[in-house]
């Protein structure tokens, strides 16, 4: 799960150097798994006044241990406290009869149900992240909501909320929006339209985008892939955007040795606004984009690479993670030690496999490179280990360091690279190792958070372990010179310049092949 991006500050450092008839939500794939134990959400978008969603829960059977109806106070992948409870603009209960029945705003993301055994139907509004402002806490823009006449973004943590003791119910969503209107998502479908979400988490994790959207579809080696967009000015068609990735999404495929979904959905939402940070976020089935509108060719080598590191999300964490997000917790944050394998050997990954794939040349690898080194060095503080950011990646005062995971993160993936295939004689570089993992453990069975940097180390070499310790648990200046000398590219750290060394010798040579085999 994850990624989210804070890419204004990185792009900037990245420069100095180089209302009608209504019907419910549908979409491709038609299901019927709706039962009466379901909690069942209904939202009115044919009703966007004072831009709020308007939300109808029918509750199954309540006792007092489902007292207390819970908004989000984080969502995985954002490492960033949220807060949704601040958003709510009314709430009520009612019985059966439709009697109003007492409840109370305990916090500010709790309403405790007073008669929970009386409630049948709970209604509220609750306002959309992008039009509200807030003097603390605000919410990204990939991870937010947003209501216009023309379309709406509905991230699952930002609109629903689930009872205590309830987290892992199933949810039956049906969403009432203007006939004109087609919607994107990667959740599946029910017979009456509506969709189904396996709980709150898979609520929380399959983002949906309607509105006058285009569509584009592709399948690459089974998986079916849809790509939606809503582009404000009409600049972006998806077929434009599917023709750019379909390259990426085949190498993605061959790196991988076969993407590990069925299906997969980009959502990508562009238009004027002056809400920051643009970027994305990932999910298991989907991932979403809300980024300035631009024309296309603008924006298609820098989206490209974003959506090579959301995509690669479908190995880590949707294959690879630990009971921290597998049990996530909405109520409060709880940190990771390992965001170096969830955003740095994802973000390493994206750019590599475009390389061994053809999609990138050797001397843009490089170059992106150059750009990772300088941009750590220069923006960030170097006496921050990895580690340290993960487990304060919630704390304020090292949000201004998160970047530096997709730009130190990915030099430190890129090393591990190098030191397994050095200790393995070229034949288990870390892809390899991430493709096994995956294999290992799989979307149903998570890692051990406290003690995976030793399960690691087991799984490869004993090296590992002090790799592990000085570079990703401890601040050790990254040995950049020294680990590409050993194939054959010699780093400048003044100009932070890799080059190909003409005169590498033919180990150097050997090893090399193998860190850039064409796949």
């Amino acid at each position: 799960m994850k990624n989210l991006k804070p890419l204004l500050l990185i792009f900037a450092a990245t420069m100095l150097l180089s209302c009608g008839n209504t019907k419910s939500a549908i979409n491709q794939t038609s299901i019927n798994n709706t039962t009466n134990n379901d909690l069942k959400f209904h939202i009115n978008l044919n009703d966007r006044k004072n831009d709020t969603y308007k939300v109808k829960v029918t509750v199954p059977k309540l006792t007092e241990e489902n007292n207390i109806f819970q908004f989000a106070a984080t969502a995985p992948g954002t490492y960033q406290v949220m807060d949704i409870g601040r958003f709510v603009r009314s709430f009520k209960a009612f019985d059966h009869k439709g009697q109003l029945l007492k409840t109370v705003n305990i916090s500010t993301n709790q309403y405790q149900l007073i008669e929970p055994e009386k409630v049948h139907t709970i209604v509220y509004e609750i306002a959309e992240t992008y039009d509200t402002p807030v003097t603390e806490l605000p919410i990204y823009p990939m991870a937010g909501t947003s209501i216009e006449d023309n379309h709406s973004l509905i991230n699952g943590q930002a609109v629903f909320g689930y009872l205590k003791g309830m987290q892992s119910l199933p949810m039956n969503i049906k969403i009432d929006y203007p006939e004109e209107w087609i919607a994107g998502t990667a959740l599946e479908l029910n017979e009456d339209g509506s969709y189904t979400a396996n709980n709150y988490d898979h609520a929380v994790d399959s983002p949906i985008l309607l509105g006058n959207l285009t569509k584009a579809s592709t399948n690459v080696q089974g998986t079916v892939v849809d790509i939606y967009t809503y582009s404000e000015k009409g600049l972006v068609k998806s077929s434009q955007v599917l023709e750019s990735m379909e390259g990426m999404l085949n190498a993605a495929s061959k790196f991988l040795g076969g993407l590990p979904v069925d299906r997969y959905t980009f959502l990508i939402h562009l238009e004027e606004n002056t809400l920051n940070p643009k970027g994305a976020w990932e999910h298991s089935y989907s991932s979403e984009y809300t980024l300035a509108e631009k024309p296309w060719d603008d924006m298609k080598n820098g989206f490209k690479d974003m959506a090579a590191h959301e995509f690669f999300h479908v190995v880590t964490p949707l294959n690879i993670h630990s009971e921290i997000i597998q049990e996530f917790n909405f109520i409060k944050p709880v940190a990771s030690r390992h965001l170096w394998l969830y955003e740095g050997t994802t973000e390493w990954a994206s750019h590599m496999m475009q390389m061994r794939s053809g999609e990138k040349s050797l001397e843009d690898y490089l170059a992106n490179l150059r750009r990772k080194s300088y941009i750590s060095k220069n923006y960030f503080d170097d006496s921050l280990s990895i580690l340290e950011l993960s487990l304060n990646s919630f704390k304020p005062e090292t949000q201004k360091q998160y970047p530096n995971i997709y730009m130190k993160g990915a030099l430190t993936a890129g090393l591990l690279d190098i030191k397994l295939l050095e200790l393995s004689n070229g034949k288990r570089g870390l892809i390899d190792v991430v493709n096994e993992l995956a294999k290992k453990y799989g979307p149903n069975k998570p890692f051990n958070d406290a003690t995976f940097f030793d399960d690691f180390v087991d799984f490869t070499y004993p090296e590992i372990a002090e790799f592990m310790d000085l570079y990703v648990k401890k601040a050790t200046p990254l040995p950049l010179i020294e680990y590409y000398q050993k194939i054959g590219i010699i780093y400048d750290a003044e100009k932070y310049l890799f080059e190909l060394n003409e005169n590498a010798s033919e180990k150097q040579v050997e090893l090399r092949e193998h860190w850039m085999k064409a796949l």
